[in-house]
C-alpha cells in the first residue's frame, strides 16, 4: 500500500509594534522576566483592553501580501482554554470573522509552480513563556503576555517536507519585507505548527490528523513532517488506529510524543469580546495599506534578473534576505558589477557568518567595502586568492580592503621586468615541465603558473604571469631546436 502526506500549516508570526496589543508594555525582547508587565497583560480583574491600531496595519499588509482578502468587518472573540502561561487563562483571538480570507501563494518546487491555498489570517494575543528548573518546579515569564500575533491557516495543500519548507520560508520572506514582523526564529518571532495526516495513494478521502506544534526553525520542520508521516504509515500498516492529538517534536531526538487529544473549536467555547469593539476597515484604507507594500520578493528577483542581468539562481538567494538583498543593492550602486558582487553574497560572506554566528544585520563591513574589494580584483589590484585573505581580514574589522591590502603588502605583482626574473628562475627548476610543453603536454602550463604563484605568494598577476611564462618556454624551446 503506498501512502499520500497531506499538510496543512498554521504559522504564528509576532507582530513589529512597540507596545503589545491591548495596553502599552513594550514588546522587547530579552528583557528581564515579568518586567514588561501591567495590570491588562496580568489579567487583573476590571481592566479594559484597547486593541492597537498598529496590529491591525500590520495584519491588512500580511493578508494583502499574501493575496488574501481584507474583511470591511471582523471581530475579537475569546478562546477559552487553561493556560499556565496565560494569567487570564483564555486567549483574546478571532474566530468566525477574521481579518483576512482566501489567499494563495505559489511556491516552486521541483521546477513546476503550487499553489497553496490561505484559509484565513487572524489576530490575537501571544501567550507567556514557561521555564522548566528541573526539581525546583516550573517558573513562568508573562513578558510575552499580550504581544500581537497573526496565524496564518493554510488549506492541506502540501505533500511533502519540501514543500513544507519552501512555504514556510516563502512566507517567512514576504512577512519580512513588508516589516510587519522581524521573523527571528532564534527569539521565537516565527513559530510554526503542522497538521499531518496520511491517505491511501490517489484516494480523496482524509486520513486523521495530528498537530505538531512550535516548529521554530525550517531544519526542525522538515524533519519533523519526515518523522510524523513515517510514523503514522507505520502505525497503518499494523492495523492501528491514528488518534487525533497534538504532539511534540524534540529536535535532539528527533521525535515527535503526544502531549493532548486534539481541541475542536467547541472546545474552546468562543464567544464575542466583550471588551472590544469590532474592527471596521474601510476600502480606502485597504488601498492606501496596498500602496504601501514594499517590492516583494517575488518582484524583486524578477527586476534583478533583467535589470542587473544576473541569472534567476542568483536573484532567488539573493532576495531570500531583505538585508541581503539591501545590501546587494547599495554594493551594486557603489560599483557596477552585479555579478561578481552577487558570487561573494551566495558563496563566500554567508560562510564567514554562519562560522562566527553573524547575520547580514550585524556584518562588521558596509557594502560599499565589498565594491571596493570587487574593484580591487576587477582592476588587478590583488587576485581572486589574495581576496578571500582580504575578506578574512575584513570579517577581523581591521578596516577597508585598500587599506588591509596596503598594509599586509598584499598589492599584486605586475611589474614585468620584476615577474620575469622570477619565472625565469621557476622554469630553470623545473625543467621536467618545459620537456613535458615540448611533447605536447600543455598542461605542464598550470604547473608552472602555480609554481611562479607560490613563489610570489600569491601576488603575480595571473593573466601577465601566463603570457610571460609562455613567452619564455616557447623561446627556450625554440633555441633547444
Amino acid at each position: 500500500m503506498e501512502y499520500d502526506i497531506v499538510i496543512g500549516m498554521e504559522i504564528h508570526a509576532e507582530l513589529a509594534t512597540k507596545t503589545k496589543i491591548f495596553c502599552s508594555c513594550p514588546t522587547t525582547f530579552g528583557a528581564d522576566e515579568n518586567t514588561h508587565t501591567c495590570p491588562v497583560c496580568l489579567g487583573m480583574p476590571g481592566v479594559l483592553p484597547v486593541l492597537n491600531k498598529k496590529v491591525v496595519e500590520y495584519a491588512t499588509k500580511a493578508g494583502l501580501a499574501l493575496n488574501c482578502k481584507i474583511a470591511n468587518f471582523s471581530k475579537m472573540d475569546r478562546k477559552n482554554y487553561f493556560y499556565p502561561d496565560l494569567p487570564k487563562a483564555y486567549q483574546t483571538s478571532q474566530f468566525d470573522l477574521p481579518i483576512c480570507v482566501g489567499g494563495v501563494l505559489d511556491i516552486e518546487v521541483g521546477g513546476e509552480t503550487r499553489p497553496i491555498g490561505i484559509t484565513r489570517i487572524h489576530i490575537e494575543e501571544d501567550a507567556g513563556k514557561l521555564i522548566h528548573e528541573g526539581a525546583d518546579g516550573t517558573l513562568v515569564d508573562v513578558n510575552r503576555c499580550g504581544v500581537p500575533l497573526i496565524e496564518i491557516v493554510t488549506e492541506p495543500d502540501m505533500r511533502s517536507a519540501e514543500e513544507a519548507r519552501i512555504f514556510a520560508e516563502k512566507v517567512r520572506n514576504i512577512l519580512e519585507y513588508t516589516g510587519v514582523s522581524d521573523c527571528k526564529m532564534e527569539e521565537g518571532s516565527i513559530r510554526f505548527d503542522v497538521n499531518l495526516s496520511v491517505k491511501e495513494k490517489g484516494s480523496p478521502v482524509l486520513g486523521t490528523r495530528t498537530e505538531m506544534k512550535n516548529l521554530n526553525s525550517f531544519r526542525a520542520l522538515e524533519r519533523a513532517v519526515h518523522y510524523e508521516s513515517k510514523r503514522q504509515i507505520i502505525e497503518l500498516k499494523k492495523g492501528h488506529r491514528i488518534i487525533q492529538e497534538t504532539r511534540k517534536w524534540d529536535d535532539v531526538k528527533g521525535v515527535s510524543s503526544s502531549m493532548r487529544s486534539k481541541e475542536e473549536a467547541h472546545d474552546y467555547r468562543y464567544f464575542p469580546e466583550p471588551d472590544l469593539v469590532p474592527i471596521v476597515i474601510s476600502d480606502e484604507e485597504i488601498a492606501q495599506a496596498k500602496a504601501e507594500l514594499p517590492e516583494l520578493p517575488e518582484a524583486k528577483k524578477a527586476r534583478y534578473v533583467s535589470e542587473y542581468g544576473i541569472p534567476e539562481y542568483d536573484a532567488s538567494v539573493i532576495t531570500t534576505s531583505k538585508a541581503s538583498a539591501a545590501y546587494f543593492e547599495e554594493a551594486v550602486a557603489a560599483y557596477n558589477e552585479p555579478k561578481l558582487i552577487a558570487n561573494w553574497l551566495m558563496v563566500d560572506i554567508p560562510a564567514h557568518l554562519k562560522e562566527r554566528e553573524l547575520t547580514m544585520e550585524t556584518i562588521p563591513f558596509g557594502p560599499v567595502a565589498l565594491a571596493g574589494l570587487v574593484k580591487l580584483i576587477k582592476s588587478g589590484e590583488i587576485s581572486g586568492k589574495i581576496a578571500k585573505n582580504v575578506m578574512e581580514k575584513m570579517f577581523e574589522g581591521e578596516g577597508d580592503p585598500e587599506t588591509i591590502v596596503k598594509d599586509h603588502g598584499w598589492a599584486q605583482m605586475s611589474d614585468s621586468g620584476e615577474l620575469e626574473n622570477i619565472i625565469k628562475q621557476v622554469i630553470a627548476d623545473n625543467p621536467k615541465s618545459v620537456s613535458d610543453i615540448a611533447d605536447g603536454n600543455k598542461k605542464a602550463y598550470g604547473f608552472l603558473t602555480g609554481q611562479v604563484m607560490r613563489a610570489t605568494k600569491g601576488q603575480a598577476n595571473p593573466q601577465m604571469a601566463n603570457q610571460i611564462i609562455r613567452k619564455l618556454v616557447e623561446e627556450q624551446i625554440g633555441s633547444a631546436e
